[in-house]
């Protein structure tokens, strides 16, 4: 079939079958989706066999819970996150801390705080450096937002997030902080370790097809919100991980990676309740002035709640 056949067959089994109320953008993506993947059949001359089995794949990873990982890995993800960038530049918003992907082991719902939170529950301190993140919420022109919503979340030493590993405490290395007066917040937690697609998965299998590995580096994952300003999605990875520049998830972005120094005198250590070494990174936020008119931010898509 040509595409004006395939089309014609789309519209003949799609469009003029329906007898009852239609969602019309509903519609228009299905037929534009189904059109495509016909016209990707003839092309490649995908057989039958082929087509089952991707169905059989795209089922397998339903019931994983690995299409949301999947959608990081092919770089679905990171291709929203430039067209939204591309978005914002056509409705003149520019500067701002850079966004990426939120990935899909947020969990709703961590206790709250303002200024200073302490992430981990303890069970990794004698195995695993202590990390303190400090930082700010500013505008563009560095004028402090206090009150910004700072939500972060991270693996523990072994690669995995509380919730979605049941050895972990609830909300484990998740906490939601209010900036203080002066605009900052501080977390006192664990180094984060980069983790990998689960081995076995649905996920690994698909890259492991492609040649690819599906690792991604340490990283920290951020939403920052305030009145009147733009929600911020992001998350910054640590400077010196194998996987930095390599990230399975397309992560890695200008402006977010994040420098780590080792913390050693006496008197910073006293200053932070610490009685050894630990690691520090400074990471500041930039937001962007909500405006009329602009495309949103916040993105509806389900998410877990503990």
């Amino acid at each position: 079939m040509n595409r004006q056949q395939i089309d014609a067959l789309v519209q003949k089994m799609n469009v003029d079958t329906a007898t009852g109320d239609v969602d019309l953008r509903i519609q228009k993506i299905v037929v534009r989706l189904l059109g495509d993947l016909f016209q990707a059949i003839e092309d490649l001359d995908i057989s039958q066999t082929e087509i089952w089995k991707g169905l059989e794949y795209i089922t397998d990873a339903g019931q994983a819970n690995e299409l949301g990982l999947l959608a990081a890995g092919l770089g679905l993800e990171h291709y929203l996150d430039l067209r939204a960038d591309e978005a914002d530049a056509k409705a003149g918003l520019t500067g701002g801390t850079p966004r990426t992907i939120e990935g899909p082991l947020y969990v709703s719902g961590a206790p709250e705080s303002v200024g200073f939170a302490r992430l981990d529950d303890g069970s990794e301190s004698n195995h695993i450096d202590t990390l303190i993140i400090e930082g700010m919420v500013t505008d563009v022109d560095g004028c402090i937002i206090p009150n910004a919503k700072v939500e972060i979340w991270h693996a523990n030493g072994l690669g995995n997030y509380s919730f979605f590993d049941k050895a972990q405490s609830e909300f484990n290395l998740r906490r939601t902080i209010f900036t203080d007066a002066d605009g900052k917040y501080t977390a006192l937690t664990t180094m984060p370790v980069g983790y990998g697609c689960p081995p076995e998965g649905t996920t690994q299998a698909l890259l492991n097809k492609l040649g690819r590995h599906g690792n991604r580096p340490s990283h920290v994952h951020y939403f920052i919100s305030a009145p009147d300003f733009r929600k911020l999605t992001t998350q910054f990875n640590i400077e010196g991980d194998k996987y930095l520049w390599d990230d399975f998830a397309f992560a890695t972005r200008d402006g977010l990676i994040a420098k780590v120094i080792e913390i050693t005198d006496e008197a910073e250590l006293s200053r932070h309740g610490l009685n050894k070494p630990f690691k520090h990174i400074t990471f500041n936020f930039e937001l962007i002035k909500e405006v009329d008119q602009a495309p949103s931010t916040e993105v509806d898509r389900r998410r877990v709640s503990a």
